[in-house]
């Protein structure tokens, strides 16, 4: 499989794509239709478009991706926590809310990488103070995903970086969080 990551609109969003053979997944699809058209070339077939959760800088360009592609949208709603198959791409949704009610993270086992939203960045975590969020969601969410081995994470914004690299910073969060409950 392969990804690439186009950074779009102002919030500079990633918005990733994968393509496994001639066969393509979006991934945020936030603003900047054009650019992620021209990343994904011609002659591909899109398998669907995948959103992390419904923040804006998520889905601006999703109604231009879904109108273009003539393709579905996938999200919590229609999604089953656990093993998921869209076309040739087989992988394992799982729950994180807590930075949104409807955040989920994308685990590509094959290739040891998870598409995380805005749950996890590079030393840091999901703002839990916005409209529907949830400190307790939060919580439980972190610690669901610490008990994973070792994962490229792929952040909604910023560089990549692994579960390994973040342990230290995420029970920190943890910790914190709970204080301030």
């Amino acid at each position: 499989m392969n990804v690439k990551r186009v950074v779009v609109g102002p919030l500079q969003t990633n918005c990733y794509i994968l393509e496994l053979d001639n066969s393509v997944l979006i991934i945020d699809p936030g603003e900047e239709f054009s650019l992620i058209r021209d990343s994904i070339g011609n002659d591909k077939t899109i398998e669907g478009v995948i959103i992390t959760h419904s923040h804006f800088d998520h889905i601006g360009a999703l109604k231009d991706t879904l109108n273009y592609y003539h393709t579905k949208k996938y999200d919590k709603s229609n999604l089953m926590e656990g093993i998921n198959n869209i076309g040739p791409f087989e992988f394992e949704v799982i729950y994180t809310e807590g930075h949104y009610f409807d955040s989920i993270s994308l685990y590509f086992k094959e290739m040891n990488l998870m598409f995380v939203g805005d749950f996890i960045f590079k030393n840091s975590i999901g703002r839990v103070d916005l409209e529907g969020a949830s400190t307790t969601d939060m919580i439980k969410s972190l610690k669901k995903v610490l008990t994973m081995d070792n994962v490229r994470l792929m952040p909604g914004h910023g560089p990549t970086t692994t579960l390994d690299d973040e342990r230290v910073n995420l029970n920190y969060f943890i910790k914190d969080l709970e204080n301030n409950l």
